[in-house]
Order: C-alpha cells, then sequence, then structure tokens
C-alpha cells in the first residue's frame, strides 16, 4: 500500500448505529482509525457510495468448511485448521470470532481451550478467545448437548476448565441460572473478567433477574433451548425489555436468524425490543458451507448428522444441531425480516458485540472511533460483503476473488 495512511472517499459509514456522511482516515502503519482531518498525501480510495462497517464479529460459532472446534487432534494441526477457518472468515466480513466449545468432556475441554488463547492470524480474522456453552447447563433443555456430561454449579470452573485457560482463553460462558449454586459460579466467573450469559435453561423471569443481579449480562440463542414467552410467565426471554437502570441493565441478547431456529417474526419482536441490545449470531457449524447431506458426528454429537439447505439435524430427528448461514446473510435476513436499516442490522455484529465482550475501548474493534482498530468491512446498499480490511490493510476483495477464480478455471480449462 502507498503511503502511510489511506482515505476512503464517496462512501457512508456506520457510527452508533447510524449512517454517517464523512470520509474515513485509517493508519496502515498503526492499523488504527485516524483523526479524519488534516492529512494530505497517502492513498485516496474512492468506494464508489459504498457503506464502511466495523468488521463482523462472530460471538457464537461452533466452526464451518468441514472443521468443528472440537476437532481436535494435535496442538500442530489445530492450529492449522483455525488458521483456514479465520481465513474463510473474512470473506464474509468477519474480522474476530470467539471459538464456542460446548458440553465436551473436562480432559477434552483442557486439551482444547489452551489452542484457543487470543491471536492475531496475518490477512485473517482474530481469534478472541473461547466460548464455553456448557457443562452447567439444565438436562431438559440440553438441545444437541450431551446431558450426561453436565456438571451442577458446585463443580469448580477450575477443575472443568482448567485454571490457566480461565485466566487467558475463557471469554464468555453460558449457563443455566435456576440451577443450585449458580449464583455464586457466575460471581466466580466474572470475577475471572469473564463474560456471562444464560441459557439452556428452564429459568423463570425471577430466576434471570437474580442471574443479572449476581453479573450476568447476556442471553444465548434467545427463546431457543429456553421457556416460551408466555403472557404471564415471560421467562429468560422477558429480560430483553427491561428499562435502562442505573441497578440493573437489560441483557444483551443473542439470536439466530436462519429462519429455522425462530420464525422471522419472531427475530423480529426480539430485535426490535431492544435493537441497542440485539446481537446476531451464526451458531455455525462444521456443517456450513458444506453440500446437503449425512456426515458424522463429534465430541458434542456422537450422532450422525444431517444437512439440507440452512437446516442440519442429529439424522432422524428434529433436534437443531446449529446454523448453516453465514453472518452476512444473518444481517441480511435481519433487515428483511424486521425492517431496520443496514446500520442498525450491522451494529447487532459489531458495536453490540464489541460493547457485551467488552472489546470496544482504546485499540479495540468493532466500532470505527479514533483510536481503536481499522478493521473494516466494506458494504453495499443490501449489506453484501465487497471488501474485508484487517489492521488497516485490505486482505479480500469480492470482485479481485471472483477474477482470481474465473481465471484459475481457464487455466485448468
Amino acid at each position: 500500500m502507498s503511503g502511510w495512511f489511506t482515505l476512503f472517499t464517496n462512501c457512508r459509514y456506520l457510527l452508533n448505529g447510524e449512517l454517517v456522511e464523512d470520509h474515513l482516515v485509517i493508519s496502515d502503519e498503526t492499523g488504527l482509525i485516524l483523526k479524519r482531518e488534516g492529512y494530505i498525501g497517502g492513498e485516496a480510495i474512492d468506494l464508489e457510495d459504498s457503506i464502511i462497517a466495523p468488521g463482523f464479529l462472530e460471538l457464537h460459532t461452533n466452526g464451518a468448511n468441514g472443521f468443528h472446534f472440537t476437532h481436535y487432534e494435535d496442538e500442530k494441526s489445530y492450529a492449522k485448521k483455525i488458521d483456514d477457518i479465520a481465513k474463510y472468515y473474512i470473506t464474509q466480513g468477519v474480522t474476530g470470532f470467539w471459538a464456542t466449545i460446548p458440553t465436551v468432556k473436562s480432559d477434552e475441554f483442557q486439551r482444547i481451550l489452551p489452542a484457543l488463547q487470543p491471536r492475531e492470524i496475518p490477512s485473517s480474522a482474530s481469534l478472541l478467545g473461547a466460548h464455553t456453552e456448557g457443562p452447567y447447563l439444565h438436562p431438559t433443555k440440553k438441545g444437541a448437548h450431551n446431558s450426561s456430561l453436565f456438571h451442577p454449579c458446585s463443580t469448580s470452573p477450575s477443575t472443568i476448565f482448567g485454571s490457566s485457560n480461565l485466566q487467558s482463553s475463557v471469554k464468555l460462558a453460558t449457563l443455566a441460572p435456576e440451577l443450585p449454586d449458580s449464583m455464586a459460579l457466575i460471581k466466580t466467573l466474572t470475577s475471572h473478567g469473564i463474560r456471562v450469559a444464560m441459557g439452556h435453561s428452564t429459568a423463570t423471569y425471577e430466576e434471570g433477574l437474580s442471574g443479572l443481579r449476581a453479573g450476568a449480562t447476556g442471553l444465548t440463542h434467545t427463546l431457543n433451548a429456553m421457556p416460551v414467552f408466555g403472557s404471564r410467565t415471560p421467562g429468560l426471554a422477558g429480560l430483553v425489555s427491561l428499562p435502562e437502570t442505573k441497578k440493573l441493565a437489560p441483557p444483551w441478547f443473542t439470536v439466530i436468524a436462519d429462519g429455522e431456529h425462530l420464525h422471522p417474526n419472531t427475530v423480529s419482536l426480539l430485535h426490535r425490543s431492544n435493537p441497542k441490545r440485539s446481537i446476531t449470531i451464526t451458531d455455525s457449524i462444521e456443517l456450513a458451507s458444506l453440500k446437503d447431506g449425512t456426515y458424522p458426528g463429534h465430541s458434542q454429537i456422537p450422532f450422525e448428522q444431517a444437512k439440507n439447505g440452512t437446516r442440519a439435524t442429529i439424522a432422524g430427528t428434529d433436534t437443531l444441531i446449529g446454523g448453516c448461514i453465514p453472518l452476512q446473510q444473518s444481517v441480511r435476513n435481519l433487515m428483511e425480516w424486521s425492517g431496520c436499516g443496514i446500520a442498525e442490522a450491522v451494529g447487532t455484529v459489531t458495536e453490540n458485540v464489541a460493547a457485551f465482550m467488552g472489546v470496544d475501548g482504546e485499540g479495540g474493534r468493532g466500532v470505527l472511533k479514533e483510536g481503536r482498530r481499522a478493521d473494516l468491512t466494506v458494504l453495499s446498499e443490501e449489506g453484501e460483503v465487497l471488501q474485508t480490511w484487517v489492521a488497516g490493510h485490505k486482505v479480500w476483495d469480492k470482485e479481485e476473488d471472483i477474477r482470481t477464480r474465473e481465471d484459475d478455471g481457464e487455466a485448468r480449462g
């Protein structure tokens, strides 16, 4: 790249859930966003009225492209698989991800988690740590988890995950707040700087409030593997419309917008209840981007898995096992189903995620402010990813990718 900074012109960018008519300046030396005035020279890029968004953040993904994050054989091959999936994520506008490890045996948690310490991956999405979804879940809301591997909340997380991993790798944990000793567990996890979300749970609204008071700040795949929202029994989902108060803030809540886990109108209802706390996730699994068919299981699911379009289930059952669409499609679905604009929809995979996980400060990501990482996604008006930039450098371009594949096809032909 010529020059030490890049100036984007003829564009709009997303900030605080709104489209801003202005240019953006980034440094290819520091990899950070700069002030928007006072620069002469550098490289000017005309984006032809495209939209600049923060790089998307994948909060809840179990894998894609045939790789599940529980597929661990040895340290070297696992690191290579992480690098490969990180390279795939940038083609979807994702510049950072937390790898979800569902309920597995304690020794497997402790074998896998050291390899999920946050790290930057050259020209790819950054690994931001791990999300442990289990083993402190309610057996009647197990979903595709193996309930025989669940543990009571009295079992120390150090015993399950390993003390060093609590300090380094685990950044988010999902648990059921109605279980005995869960309040103490929430406090233990948050004392390590780990965010806690409530899910795979039978909890009542009141039990959810107790979880929030103990330090939980999120809901995992809202209305999936939790009680339905009732007229007199709102359950955990009822927490999304809590008023903002100094004593107790409403939780951040994640939503799977694939049309399989929730009805489109339900997605709209949840999001529109509190757009500033809404987070869109894929809950993607290794079957995402693979052809339809039957595939083997893994450490979480010791059964064959069936993929049919956007639907993935345990073979021979109706039990959903995760998502099969990329995050950019989820954003477009949210726009269509809720009627929200692109700025609000993209906020659910950028600014909202970064705020929930506490990575939006100086030198952080998820927001286009001075001093934050220049991780960017260039979008069309419809929300299609056109380019991805990491730390001030372009790492993927849709048109260039298409031309490369066409040239490769001609060469092979």
